[in-house]
Formats: C-alpha cells, sequence, structure tokens
C-alpha cells in the first residue's frame, strides 16, 4: 500500500518537471523581451484617427492585444503549475513516515510503563468496542496497534531507534512514475485505458488530419480560396484599365459567399442613387446599363455597392447588418488584394514577365480603399496626375478645400509638402478657414507620409557589362524617410476600421511593352529580419567575389547600418532579353498612401553574346525622372472611358542612341523623388 502511494505521489512531481524546464526558461526570454521592447507610438495621433477609436486602447483592446494564443497557452500552463505544486504538497502532507512515539503522542525514548498508559488511553478512545466509527477502527488497527507492537518488542524498540524503522536498516526503494491507475489496472480501468489510448492516438489526429485537408484543399496558404485565385487569373488581362480592376477584384469567392438578404434591396436602391457616378456606367445608355448592372449576381452587386459607399464615404445611411457586411468586405480586401497584386505580376510572357498595367491598377485600389477615396477622384486635372485624390487623404479636406487651396498656386499635393510649416499653417487658416487644431492634424499627417529614394543597380555577377542570355542580378536599396523620424508605421486611415501596416510593391517593368520584369514586397516594420536578410545577402556576394573576411565584415557593418537609417536590400534576378536598348523603370509603389509612389528611369544596354569571353559594355543614364525627362510620345493603344493611372503614360523610348553614357559596369540608377506631380529629380 506504502508503495502504490509512493508511487501516485511520484507522478505528479515526474509532470510538474517535464513542464517546467522548457516553461521557466521562455517565460523569463518572453518577459525580458517584452520589457526591452520599446514603445514607440507608430499610429497617427491626429484627431480623426483618435476619433476613429481604433487605436485607443481600452481595456477590451489591451486584453485582446494580450489574449494571442501563445500568451494565453503560457498562462494557463502556469495554472496547472501552480495547481500541481499545491497538490504535490498536499500529498507530501498526507503520506507520512511510520513514527511510533508520535503516532502514541510520546516523545523519543519513552518508558514502557509511560507506552503503556498512552496504549490504554489510546484504546479507550480508538478500541472498536469503545467506538464503533469505521475510521477509528482503522486508525487503531493500522497505527496504535502497530506502534505499540514496534515499542513493546524489545528487537522492534532497537531497530527503530537505530535505523529509524521497526524492521531494521531498510534498502533502497524505487518508485515508478505512473499515476495509481495503471499500476492496478482491472477490468475497467483496463478498457478506460485501453479507450483513452485509442482516442488520443489514434482519434484526434485523424481528426486533426481530416480538418486540415478539408480547410487546406480550400484555402490557400494566405487563407484566399483556391475558387479565388482561379477567377482572378481568369479575368486578369494585360490591358486592365486602373477603374476595371475594381470589377475583377469583387469576384472573390469570398464575397459570393457573402449573404444577400430580402431587406437589403431598399438600402441598395438608395445607395446606388448615390455612388451611381463613380460606376463604370456608359452615360449614353444609361438605363440599358442601369438594367445590366442589377442583373448580375446578387453578392456582386452588393458587394460593390458597399465598396463604394465606403469609397465615398457615404456609409453614414447604412443599417447595422449592412455596416457589418462592410466591415466583413474591407477585412478581407488587403490579402484579396495582395492576392490580385500576385495574378497580375506573376509570369504571363513566354519571357517569363508580369503584366504592369494591371498590377498599377491593383496598387491605386488599394490605397483607394484605405483611405477612402473615390477612384473618380484620381482623373488628371490641374497640374496634377493624380487629380485631387492625395488631398483628400488628408484630415479636414474635402473637394471644395482642394479648390480653395488651388487659388493659391498650390496645384499639385507636393506643392503643399514641400510649404514650411508657417506657409502651410497660415494658408490652411486664413485662406481654407481651418481652425489652428485642424491645421495642426494636417502637419501631424504629413510628417507621418514616406518619402522614397531608390538606388538601384543591374549587372552580371563578375563580369563587366550585360550580354544576351545573362543572369541578371538587380541590387536596390530602398530607403524611406519621414517628418517625424519613424521607420515603420502605421498610414493614417480613420476610415479603415483594421489595423494595416504599409506595405510597398517594387517593380523593374518596361512601361513600353507592358512587361514587369522583376518584382518584390518590401515592408519596413520588422527591422531584426531586414538586418539579417540584408547581412546573409551581403556575405554570400563577397565570399562569391573572394572578399576577405575583412572586407566581408565591413559590408555588413554598412549593411546594417543603412537598414537601422531605414533602408531595405531588395534583390532579384532575371534572364537578359535580346540584344537591344531597354528604358526600364523602377516603380516603388505603397499601398496604403496616395502620393507617395516613386519611379526612376533605368535605362540599359545589352549587348550581344561575345565569343571567347569578350566582354563589351552597358549604357548607363542615372537618376533621370520620367516625369521631368525622357522624350514624349504619345501613343494611344486602347480608349477608356474611365480615369487613366498616374502611370499609364506610354512616353518612353525603348531605343537609347546618342543620350547614354558609355561606362564599364553595370547599370545603375538613383531615383529619390516622388513621381506623382512631377516632383522627380534628375541626377547625373
Amino acid at each position: 500500500m506504502a508503495a502504490s502511494e509512493e508511487n501516485s505521489a511520484l507522478f505528479p512531481i515526474f509532470i510538474l518537471t517535464i513542464m517546467a524546464l522548457p516553461m521557466v526558461p521562455y517565460t523569463i526570454l518572453k518577459l525580458c523581451h517584452a520589457a526591452s521592447k520599446q514603445t514607440k507610438t507608430i499610429h497617427c495621433q491626429c484627431s480623426v484617427c483618435l476619433r476613429s477609436g481604433k487605436y485607443r486602447k481600452s481595456i477590451f483592446k489591451r486584453i485582446s492585444s494580450f489574449s494571442t494564443y501563445s500568451n494565453l497557452t503560457l498562462v494557463l500552463l502556469w495554472i496547472i503549475l501552480v495547481v500541481l505544486v499545491y497538490y504535490i504538497k498536499h500529498i507530501s502532507r498526507e503520506v507520512q513516515v511510520f513514527e511510533p512515539f508520535s503516532i502514541l503522542g510520546l516523545e523519543s525514548g519513552a518508558s514502557d510503563s509511560e507506552i503503556k498508559k498512552a496504549y490504554r488511553r489510546l484504546s479507550i478512545q480508538y478500541h472498536p468496542d469503545k467506538n464503533p466509527d469505521p475510521e477509528a477502527h482503522n486508525y487503531f488497527v493500522e497505527y496504535i496497534s502497530k506502534a505499540y507492537q514496534a515499542l513493546t518488542d524489545p528487537l522492534s524498540r532497537e531497530n527503530f531507534e537505530k535505523y529509524g524503522h521497526p524492521d531494521g536498516r531498510q534498502g533502497l526503494q524505487m518508485g515508478i512514475a505512473l499515476p495509481q491507475f495503471l499500476l492496478n489496472i482491472d477490468g475497467a480501468s483496463g478498457g478506460m485505458l485501453l479507450l483513452g489510448i485509442v482516442g488520443v492516438c489514434i482519434l484526434l489526429p485523424l481528426m486533426m488530419a481530416v480538418i486540415y485537408l478539408s480547410r487546406s484543399s480550400k484555402y490557400s496558404g494566405n487563407y484566399v480560396m483556391h475558387q479565388t485565385l482561379s477567377a482572378y487569373y481568369y479575368f486578369m488581362k494585360p490591358s486592365l484599365a486602373p477603374s476595371k480592376v475594381m470589377d475583377v477584384f469583387i469576384k472573390a469567392a469570398e464575397y459570393m459567399e457573402i449573404p444577400v438578404r430580402r431587406n437589403d434591396g431598399e438600402p441598395l436602391q438608395k445607395l446606388f442613387i448615390l455612388v451611381r457616378s463613380e460606376l463604370n456606367l456608359d452615360l449614353k445608355n444609361l438605363k440599358q446599363e442601369q438594367a445590366k448592372f442589377w442583373k448580375q449576381h446578387p453578392a456582386l452587386v452588393k458587394t460593390e455597392l458597399l465598396i463604394q459607399a465606403h469609397l465615398s464615404r457615404e456609409t453614414a445611411a447604412l443599417s447595422p447588418a449592412l455596416l457589418r457586411d462592410l466591415r466583413h468586405i474591407l477585412e478581407l480586401a488587403p490579402r484579396l488584394l495582395e492576392e490580385l497584386m500576385k495574378m497580375a505580376i506573376i509570369p504571363h510572357t513566354p519571357q517569363g514577365h508580369g503584366w504592369l498595367r494591371p498590377a498599377i491598377g491593383v496598387v491605386e485600389l488599394s490605397q483607394s480603399i484605405v483611405q477612402a477615396v473615390p477612384l473618380s477622384a484620381r482623373k488628371a486635372s490641374g497640374g496634377s496626375s493624380e487629380g485631387f485624390a492625395p488631398f483628400l487623404q488628408l484630415p479636414h479636406f474635402s473637394e471644395a478645400v482642394v479648390k480653395k487651396v488651388a487659388r493659391k498656386k498650390v496645384r499639385t499635393f507636393q506643392d503643399l509638402r514641400d510649404m514650411t510649416t508657417q506657409e502651410r499653417a497660415e494658408l490652411l487658416t486664413q485662406v481654407v478657414g481651418f481652425s489652428s487644431a485642424e491645421s495642426l492634424d494636417v502637419d501631424l499627417v504629413l510628417e507621418m507620409m514616406p518619402s522614397i529614394a531608390i538606388d538601384i543597380k543591374c549587372e552580371t555577377e563578375g563580369e563587366e557589362g550585360i550580354e544576351e542570355g545573362d543572369i541578371v542580378t538587380m541590387h536596390a536599396w530602398v530607403t524611406l524617410k519621414r517628418g517625424n523620424d519613424l521607420v515603420g508605421a502605421l498610414p493614417h486611415a480613420p476610415y479603415f476600421p483594421f489595423y494595416k501596416e504599409e506595405n510597398f510593391w517594387l517593380l523593374l517593368a518596361d512601361s513600353v511593352s507592358n512587361e514587369v520584369w522583376m518584382s518584390q514586397k518590401v515592408n519596413f516594420m520588422d527591422e531584426s529580419a531586414a538586418i539579417m536578410a540584408a547581412s546573409k545577402a551581403i556575405q554570400e556576394i563577397k565570399e562569391g567575389l573572394g572578399a576577405s573576411l575583412k572586407e566581408i565584415n565591413l559590408a555588413v557593418k554598412e549593411a546594417t547600418g543603412k537598414v537601422k537609417k531605414g533602408s531595405r536590400l531588395v534583390m532579384g534576378k532575371f534572364q537578359a532579353p535580346a540584344e537591344g536598348n531597354y528604358n526600364l523603370t523602377s516603380y516603388c509603389l505603397c499601398d496604403s498612401w496616395i502620393g507617395c509612389d516613386n519611379k526612376t528611369s533605368l535605362k540599359v544596354k545589352v549587348l550581344k553574346r561575345s565569343r571567347a569571353g569578350t566582354r563589351g559594355s552597358v549604357v548607363v543614364e542615372e537618376g533621370l525622372s520620367m516625369e521631368d525627362g525622357a522624350e514624349e510620345e504619345e501613343e494611344e493603344e486602347e480608349e477608356y472611358d474611365d480615369y487613366e493611372s498616374e502611370y499609364s503614360d506610354d512616353d518612353d523610348v525603348k531605343d537609347v542612341k546618342n543620350n547614354g553614357i558609355v561606362a564599364k559596369g553595370s547599370a545603375h540608377s538613383e531615383g529619390n523623388g516622388s513621381s506623382s506631380d512631377g516632383s522627380g529629380t534628375e541626377e547625373e
């Protein structure tokens, strides 16, 4: 019986040890990481964002931010650990060593007469003839009688006083750290044990496998349905206009599953009247276009109307049910737009190139959804290729405010950004009529907006120049700067109800042929991951060139310093095309801000494959902004009744003859100006 109790007590000790070994260091590491984490505000502090409540740290949001799966699991394990400690402590009190003197209430070394007196006293209290209680009977037989026998027998008492046990010296006892029901298996407990083994070892993994396979067969790795990817791939076309991207975007299978209720008809009819001007309807045949629009699948009609209501900021009149549907649509939008972007830039041509025009359209749609700006506001007007859309993302700005600002010769968004704080405050308070607090909100948002600079070069590693068929490596340092000196930040997006990080797409493309040669997604939030990636890439390049260890360490140190200052290294490889002069363009497009994109030219000459390994040179032209320089040719491939993208110009010349700078080495271009309003710079 005692051995069984000891084995039963060892099992929770064994479980406690197994749990404590990984939990204690993991918890210490997690606490140290939380303590060293800098508490920096990375979201917009303007009054509009504060009123939206998206970043307000209420008790519920604090709980939800803490309530991650890892944190909750860790807390639950610590609760179990504390319960085990309490249980083990309780067991250690119950399982005690046999002490005859303590049982009889005597001190060690008591005489025989004292032992007999104590035994008679306890017999009156616990003997079965005196006390009918069954527990008293068990205590008398198991403890009192055995203690009296151990102390009255001379040999037993001598053994106890010498070795601490009535039976003499005890050998080493071994215990098994298993629960008692496993050590005493009978028919019933054996069946329960078998069912437990079958359930845990067979049925549970089988259920998890079935759930995983059923989900993986329906969703991709980015939690987008495979049916959505098929639809996006089918409807993606090389000449897809930016405003036509909406028609492809709403065909996601996730949106087709949105319920259309009977009582949604009348609110959607009213909503249609409010946003009709934003729909791609032919005004010449308006009745036919309206009838055609309503003949679409009801889920498509509902999704498009709700998105247009969000872009037009006409959501105040929506019912609670429609508002919930709109929140669901906006919650799915970022990852659906990312997959739509991938469908545009995946290889479509025999050369393995993607399509530029639809890729730009997807990014522009993402910008409009995040900032809640209608697509019609992006039509070129005045001196801005983006219209007045960039102004509408600023707090307290409207179309009327933009017209007032334009009278003071602030026609482009970049003009407003280039003004000093005092000049801008005077303009907004005296001309527009803003209060000082509203003017301060505008300054806060402008300080949050990023400015992008790109230092890009293309070269054949280990060779001079680029020849047809070479594997060309693109190296690009993308540098981000803000007025408030932040690197990673959340965009000003008070109308977008969810957490949204800034993402940038770096595209190396030929705008004349509408082809994307290279594409890469860039994020500035995770600095440690960027340092590791840049260090590894630089180390591999230097080792391939045979650099010494000192040179490698210096290059890695320099790259780490760049990353900490707000730069990200982007690398990629592509095969050099046929011999000729190519006027490429590097696009750095932000999916959250309007007017913060960068576009820089990169003119490259690919030479014919030479014999016996002799190499030629490559044409280089640095920092030519596409809107300040380059020859303009107006080539209209297709006519659209909708707005034209800021990047849909066809003014690039594919052949570069006499205006290049010949140099041995690689094609290199450096640009640091935003192309949204013709603000690029020319560097030679």
